[in-house]
């Protein structure tokens, strides 16, 4: 009605062209920020209509966005609303971001050139740096940072610089003056960390904890309001309104999640204040003891994961010496029962100490804790994470130790618990690629021992050796002829990934799927040629050859599915699907047919009666064309291509005038339990 009303400033759109438009499809419809509908009844409410609206509309594409805070995913997802998330930046990425960004800000070449590889660097070479560059802001800063300095190499010094940038960009007395309720007054951006420090530390407090990053804009104000208060600002609350505004629109440090709820914008600054408070207390107001700190946050914390950043930080954050005491404190405790995760924060802790020189006997103490849970023999199938996991930690905190490498190398050799060989064959291959013993450790380990051994080291030889002259022979070798079928599926991979464009490659891939005589080989080789090599004139007959006779159904069903994936507008594919979907005599194959079918040709107007017939529901579809009967013992659990087709109908389907009988005839009679468990649950959502 409002496009139908609108004098065409905005938008005009005759109402019944825009019904027939949305009938046919030809839109997309967004409502955005489900979360700031504020009252739940009226939300729910809201969320009514989109559901109406999508069953009204059925071929619309419709998307819903919100804040996570007061969203409750169950309605939409039994509208049939697939969820998503928005995740961080990949490292590819993060790579285009820094090469973008230095293109645009730069003008000297020379200078554009030793900056980007200077930051593109320190992402690479640090792992704490590499996790904040995959959020947009942080990598942003980190951009700005690098302009005018190395990056700090130290976290907290690094996060104090990054929430610094972010404050010392609000013009708080210019901002106040906007507002003449308010008493000008200049509060620096250490005024803003401490106000900030308070904000996470009570935040820690909350039932949630540091696991939640949530406070409420009534607690968020009044501390920032008590703040002021101190400061002997005139009219704090309304200051602190101000404040926690730009807090949010112009400075970025602070985020809003709907229903008056605030957050820190990226969990690290919620971390770094937490643990910037409780320094404070404890280095500058001295309000906490060594002591205190010890038994009050680290002995009451450590077995909680997420408070494992805020107590590296702390100890990165204090002398090193009193860092040592914390470390040893630590160390004392008794972590069997917690997979020793007292001697991993420790190993953590200790990455972080400013001087680990200062603290050398703790140093060594630890390193001989970790080679001590690497052989431990108690109980050893318990603990085995904790012994692969003591592996790593030996090669990330004392990769530099004379120790180091011989550990790595005997345990790679000869022990006896696979996943312990695994991790320090890829804590080889991570830290010491261009030591001597290492690509000849490696190519031995490839050849000759065990099964998972031998996986892992084709890996580590693809991805850190791929132009050394023997690593493709080798490949081709395990994936030909190793006596086991996972190394020649990985094999494969590796060679499709690292060496696509190699004359032999195809050839050998293809040999494969034809003729490897283990069904998982077959389905990999087939996975690979769909994706490496689609527009290759043999890729299509293969697939098709393979859909139809090879004589193990899970190749049978890679095979439709590339088909379907790939080649949906080739002629033969849909004949294929069908075919398979009437006559195949497995039922998860004929599930997945059906499947494919729907998703691909729900718009045509064959696939009713073709679904009608699978389902058999219909007074014309009294035999039941699919052959499906469940043995409660033997394959209770198996999909049954009669729900799977019931299901596409109630998807593509649900204003269909026999819909609603179609299910009621299947609920009543089909001979299968769980179908008929389906469908009556269906139709109670339905009245």
């Amino acid at each position: 009605e409002f496009c139908h009303q609108s004098s065409g400033s905005i938008c005009h759109l005759n109402q019944h062209q825009l019904h027939d438009q949305l009938k046919a499809g030809n839109v997309l419809v967004m409502f955005d920020s489900l979360d700031e509908v504020f009252e739940p009844g009226k939300r729910e409410d809201v969320i009514t209509d989109i559901h109406r609206f999508t069953n009204t509309y059925p071929k619309v594409r419709v998307i819903v966005t919100s804040r996570v805070i007061g969203y409750k995913p169950q309605r939409l997802r039994n509208a049939q609303f697939r969820h998503v998330m928005l995740q961080d930046l990949e490292s590819e990425q993060i790579q285009t971001f820094i090469e973008h960004w230095h293109e645009l800000t730069f003008t000297d070449q020379a200078d554009k050139v030793r900056k980007q590889e200077r930051l593109q660097k320190a992402i690479d070479t640090s792992s704490p740096i590499r996790q904040l560059a995959e959020n947009p802001l942080l990598l942003t800063m980190m951009a700005i940072l690098n302009r005018n300095q190395e990056l700090p190499r130290d976290r907290s010094e690094l996060y104090n610089q990054a929430s610094r940038l972010l404050l010392h960009q609000w013009d708080v007395e210019r901002a106040l003056l906007e507002d003449n309720r308010v008493d000008p007054k200049t509060i620096d951006y250490q005024d803003k960390q401490q106000m900030l420090g308070k904000v996470a530390y009570f935040m820690q407090g909350n039932q949630a904890g540091l696991a939640g990053n949530l406070i409420s804009g009534e607690d968020l104000e009044r501390i920032i309001k008590d703040e002021l208060k101190l400061r002997e600002v005139t009219n704090p609350r309304a200051v602190a309104k101000v404040m926690i505004n730009q807090l949010r629109t112009r400075n970025f440090i602070l985020c809003f999640m709907g229903a008056d709820y605030y957050a820190f914008v990226h969990r690290t600054f919620l971390e770094y204040f937490c643990a910037w408070e409780f320094v404070r207390k404890f280095e500058k107001k001295q309000e906490i003891s060594l002591e205190q700190l010890q038994t009050e946050v680290f002995c009451k914390h450590w077995r909680d994961e997420s408070w494992h950043e805020v107590l590296r930080l702390i100890v990165g954050m204090i002398d090193s010496n009193k860092g040592g005491e914390i470390i040893e404190y630590l160390m004392a405790q008794d972590g069997e029962a917690y997979e020793f995760g007292n001697l991993f924060l420790a190993g953590d802790c200790l990455s972080e100490v400013r001087n680990r020189y200062e603290i050398q006997s703790t140093d060594t103490e630890l390193l001989n804790c970790f080679k001590d849970l690497i052989h431990y023999s108690k109980n050893r199938h318990k603990f085995h994470y904790s012994r692969f996991q003591a592996v790593v930690a030996v090669a990330t905190h004392w990769q530099d130790h004379p120790d180091t490498l011989p550990l790595l190398q005997q345990l790679a050799r000869y022990d006896q618990y696979w996943m312990v060989r695994r991790t320090a064959i890829q804590q080889l291959a991570l830290g010491y690629k261009d030591h001597p013993d290492t690509l000849p450790l490696l190519q031995q380990l490839a050849s000759f021992d065990k099964e998972d051994v031998r996986r892992t080291a084709i890996e580590q030889l693809a991805q850190g050796y791929q132009d050394h002259r023997d690593t493709l022979a080798l490949l081709q070798q395990s994936a030909r002829f190793d006596q086991h079928s996972l190394v020649r599926c990985r094999a494969i991979i590796l060679l499709a990934l690292g060496y696509k464009d190699h004359r032999d490659t195809l050839a050998l891939l293809q040999q494969s799927a034809r003729s490897d005589k283990d069904s998982r080989v077959r389905r990999t080789a087939l996975e690979q040629l769909a994706q490496a090599y689609q527009d290759h004139r043999d890729t299509l007959a293969l697939l098709q050859q393979s859909a139809r006779s090879d004589k193990n159904s899970s190749v049978r069903l890679t095979a439709i599915e590339q088909l379907a994936q790939g080649y949906q507008d080739h002629p033969d594919t849909l004949a294929i699907l069908q075919e398979s979907v009437r006559s195949d005599k497995d039922s998860w194959l004929r599930s997945t047919a059906i499947e494919q079918l729907a998703q691909a040709w729900h718009d045509q107007p064959w696939l009713w009666e073709f679904l009608c017939v699978r389902v058999a529901a219909l007074s014309e579809h009294r035999i039941l064309h699919d052959p499906f009967e469940r043995d409660q013992d033997e394959d209770y659990d198996n999909v049954n291509p009669r729900q799977v087709a019931l299901q596409a109908i109630l998807k593509y389907y649900p204003n269909h005038s026999q819909t609603r009988s179609l299910l009621k005839n299947r609920a009543e009679h089909d001979p299968d339990p769980k179908l008929r468990e389906f469908a009556q649950e269906k139709l109670a959502k339905l009245r």
